[in-house]
């Protein structure tokens, strides 16, 4: 045996289930994946009033078009779940825009938006006065 090898009797290599080469690694936690209550709460309401207007414009329609008012409260169904499923789509892309917005923020945004107000708070303010 030359004296650049090491011995391996009795020693057995370790076998790791993980495929990465390193196991003492901590990957950073997800961002959460719901949006706020309020903005939930934003949407539900602004739904609701979709429907709201969306009957509104339905029952309109349907007494100016028909002659009794069966026809009236069938256009004010029909205008509410229109509106209301199209108002819906729009706050469902609107909130999974904005959780992507939160998600995808860089990690050392923080820092960098502290290092800005730590500068605008150093730079000196004059007022309409002083020149």
């Amino acid at each position: 045996m030359t004296d650049h090898e090491e011995p391996t009797a009795g020693v057995e290599p370790a076998i790791s289930a993980s495929p990465l080469p390193f196991e003492d690694l901590d990957a950073p936690l997800p961002a959460a994946a719901e949006p706020p209550p309020s903005a939930r709460w934003l949407a539900f309401g602004s739904i609701l009033v979709g429907g709201l207007l969306g009957a509104l414009i339905g029952y309109g329609t349907g007494d100016l078009m028909g002659g009794t008012s069966l026809w009236a409260a069938i256009g004010a169904l029909i205008g509410a779940a229109i509106c209301a499923v199209g108002v819906g789509i729009v706050a469902n892309l609107t909130l999974r825009a904005m959780n992507e917005w939160q998600a995808v923020r860089h990690p050392e945004a923080e820092v960098f938006r502290r290092a800005s107000k730590d500068e605008k708070a150093a730079t000196p303010k004059f007022g309409h006065g002083s020149r």
